[in-house]
């Protein structure tokens, strides 16, 4: 086997266990080797695709601890801006674009596995910020996860209404995503991983002390 296409699956699977878990990463487990394997346009439009199916099994147990106002602050400022990201970015260099969402994304990242905690980053302010950053990260590189997934650290939920929340986030705003940049279906080995992942994250999440599972 391509030892590119073993890493993909197994990036895919890895990332479905760790959206099951905590709410998200799936897109920042899977997204480099999804890029990496079929391009940056390509990889994202099958990124979004994947990170939404990622996200709708897990609600089926998770949706009654769903925190509905925090989820629309979220969303309504993400789905505002990725029409207008998208089109903005539409008639830029993708490699440009890409690797300054890659610096953004690590700097996110970084601050969120520190514990990074700013007063401003909460309430309707901090949504605001953090829906639009998560919108330009989702539509150029397909990893919107880390400016909510600091968002959702600041607000202080609990372990199990963030993790409902944010899937709740990320299936809507990755199904609005993938039909303003365009549809792209991924390929059947694809969607086994993803499943195989998501059924074992699934069959943990009840056993995973709580510490594990924060954002």
């Amino acid at each position: 086997m391509d030892p590119l296409l073993l890493l993909v699956a197994v990036s895919i699977l890895a990332g479905a266990l760790a959206q099951s878990v905590t709410g998200m990463g799936f897109s920042l487990v899977a997204a480099p080797a999804l890029l990496a394997y079929l391009g940056p346009r390509g990889g994202v439009a099958v990124v979004v695709v994947l990170a939404a199916m990622a996200s709708l099994l897990p609600l089926s147990q998770q949706w009654r601890q769903i925190r509905w106002r925090d989820a629309g602050s979220l969303l309504l400022p993400t789905l505002l801006a990725t029409p207008v990201i998208a089109l903005a970015l539409a008639g830029m260099d993708t490699a440009v674009v890409a690797v300054a969402a890659g610096v953004a994304v690590i700097v996110g990242v970084a601050l969120l596995a520190r514990g990074a905690s700013w007063a401003w980053f909460r309430g309707l302010p901090g949504a605001i910020a953090a829906g639009m950053a998560s919108a330009t990260l989702n539509v150029v590189g397909g990893v919107g996860g880390p400016p909510v997934g600091m968002f959702a650290a600041n607000a202080g939920w609990a372990p199990v209404q963030a993790r409902a929340t944010l899937q709740f986030f990320f299936l809507i705003q990755n199904i609005v995503t993938a039909l303003v940049i365009g549809v792209v279906g991924p390929q059947w080995w694809m969607v086994a991983a993803l499943m195989f992942g998501t059924f074992v994250g699934m069959g943990v999440v009840a056993r995973v002390p709580a510490h594990l599972a924060r954002i």
